[in-house]
């Protein structure tokens, strides 16, 4: 019996990897600003490799999934890029009452021509990034489908603070910010709120030779009450990070931290 389970799971195994490799050739060869059908959603997508690197991570692998406790979870999408993590949640949870982040004003239409095409409505979309301190700053578009706060940005966009958005109990918050995630979540826990989520999980990222904060991001959410596992993806997104280990040098990595917050035992061992 053990034998056949095994064969069963790298049976699944092997058809999942097959399905995304005849996933990845079709958008390769997409045009960038294309609309593409994707298991049953259809995207207007930015350029093909992201748009696969998207869908594997959200939608096959599901690094954002999570289990609410109830049947109209609140989530916190930031980082909502082209929409895929919104479009899976609401499909996963017909009732899910979601805000979706975007500051980049030409992606932001795209998420919301995403939203209406595949009939998703009643999603909150601030075109806003998150950060430490709300107001404005300058945004740097890499010209496909990333971006991030910087001071040598050509667009200038709103910035919110998370605390504003935690009033009430947060079933489920996703973070993939570029890089200011250290900064949103001790605004958080400086306001007090950061206890108002129930479970996260934040795309950390390691830029190279910039300041490591990876600890510090740990750092908080333990002095806030949650529990985390640590994860570093698939050899396609983060190559730098399986042995042989190396020097990455100049190439980004990144990290996938998943905190669940639970009641702290009086004592440790």
């Amino acid at each position: 019996m053990q034998v056949a389970r095994r064969l069963r799971r790298l049976l699944r195994r092997f058809l999942v990897e097959l399905r995304l490799e005849y996933l990845r050739a079709r958008l390769q060869a997409a045009k960038p600003g294309a609309v593409v059908k994707l298991g049953g959603v259809a995207l207007h997508i930015t350029d093909g490799l992201n748009a696969y690197m998207q869908y594997k991570d959200e939608v096959v692998r599901r690094i954002y999934d999570f289990e609410p406790d109830r049947g109209d979870p609140v989530v916190i999408d930031g980082g909502a890029n082209m929409g895929a993590f919104t479009i899976a949640t609401r499909l996963r949870h017909a009732r899910a009452r979601i805000v979706a982040f975007e500051p980049d004003p030409a992606i932001a239409a795209i998420l919301r021509e995403n939203l209406a095409r595949n009939g998703i409505e009643s999603v909150r979309v601030v075109e806003a990034a998150l950060g430490g301190v709300p107001g404005t700053a300058t945004f740097a578009s890499d010209g496909e489908s990333g971006g991030a706060l910087a001071t040598a940005g050509s667009t200038t966009v709103r910035v919110e603070v998370l605390s504003a958005w935690l009033g009430e109990e947060v079933d489920f918050v996703k973070l993939n910010i570029e890089g200011a995630e250290l900064d949103v979540l001790r605004e958080a826990a400086a306001a007090g709120r950061l206890r108002n989520i129930k479970a996260l999980v934040i795309e950390y990222h390691g830029w190279p030779r910039a300041p490591q904060r990876l600890h510090d991001v740990l750092a908080v959410l333990d002095a806030n009450g949650f529990r985390y596992v640590v994860h570093d993806f698939d050899e396609q997104t983060n190559p730098v990070t399986k042995p042989p280990f190396r020097d990455p040098g100049d190439a980004p990595w990144f990290a996938l931290v998943a905190a669940w917050r639970v009641a702290r035992p009086a004592t440790q061992p």
